[in-house]
This record gives structure tokens, sequence and C-alpha cells, in this order.
């Protein structure tokens, strides 16, 4: 005879949802604060490359969606345990939340780490925007590895 699973295991599930969704939003928070504010001061500098200047933003919001399309996969896998939603799955989704959102948050500080610098010295050396473009791939490309790992574990019930 098969256990009935405890009432509180859509609890997990809705956690991980949340936090996919909280964490990467503080790092893309964090990456346009930091890039948009070191913008701004080159901006009354060199208003031509303003424009130029905008990738950083652009990536940082990116990581903010990597953890909207989680956060919208656990939500809707997501129904009582009287319908069979088991403690096995929760724990899946949490940590799947967590994947997502922790890698998205430390994707979004590094962006905004590199995208501040990269804006100020670009203004003063523009032969470094290329270099400054390829750090920022790289710092994106940690949040999308995490979106990876969080898809695989929402996939695996």
């Amino acid at each position: 005879m098969l256990e009935e699973e405890p009432i509180y295991a859509p609890f997990f599930g809705s956690m991980g949802a949340s936090v996919a969704m909280i964490l990467s939003s503080l790092g893309a928070v964090y990456g346009t604060l930091k890039s948009g504010t070191a913008i701004s001061a080159a901006g009354t500098v060199r208003p031509d490359l303003v424009m130029k200047s905008l990738i950083p933003v652009v990536m940082s919001g990116i990581v903010a969606i990597y953890g909207l399309v989680e956060a919208i996969l656990i939500a809707n896998s997501i129904f009582s345990s009287a319908e069979g939603y088991t403690l096995y799955t929760g724990f899946l989704h949490f940590g799947a939340g967590l994947t997502v959102g922790l890698s998205g948050m430390g994707s979004g500080y590094a962006i905004g780490l590199v995208g501040e610098a990269g804006v100020r010295y670009s203004v003063q050396q523009p032969n470094l925007f290329v270099a400054i473009i390829l750090m920022l791939i790289f710092a994106e490309v940690l949040g999308l590895y995490g979106l990876i790992i969080g898809l695989i574990l929402t996939t695996k019930v």
C-alpha cells in the first residue's frame, strides 16, 4: 500500500519557483545598477558611446528571464499532494529553483562588475570593447548553465 504524500509537498515546489525568480531578479538588478551608473557617468564625457554601452544592461535583463522561465515551468507543474504531487518532486523543483536563482544572482553580479569597469575603461580606450564583450559573455553563460541544470531537474519528474 502506498503512503499518502504529505500536504506540505507543494510548498517546496512553490519555494523553488519563488527562489528562481527572486534571486535571478536580484542578480539582474545588481547588474543593471552597476552598469547603468557607469553608463550615466560615461555619457557625460562621451554621449556617442551610450547606446554601445547598453550591452551589460541587456545581458542583465536576460538573467532575469532565465529565472522567469524556470519559475513558470515549476509553477505550471505544481498541484496538490492529494493529486499525486510527491515530496520528491517538490524537492526537485526546489533544487531547480535554487540552481537557477543562485547561478543567476552570481551571473548578474559578475555582469555588473565587468559592465561597470568595462564601460568606464572603454570610454578611455575603445580598443578594450571586444575584450569586455567576451568577458560579459562568459559571465552571462554562468546563468545559462544554471538554467540548463534547472531544466534537467524540472523534467526529471
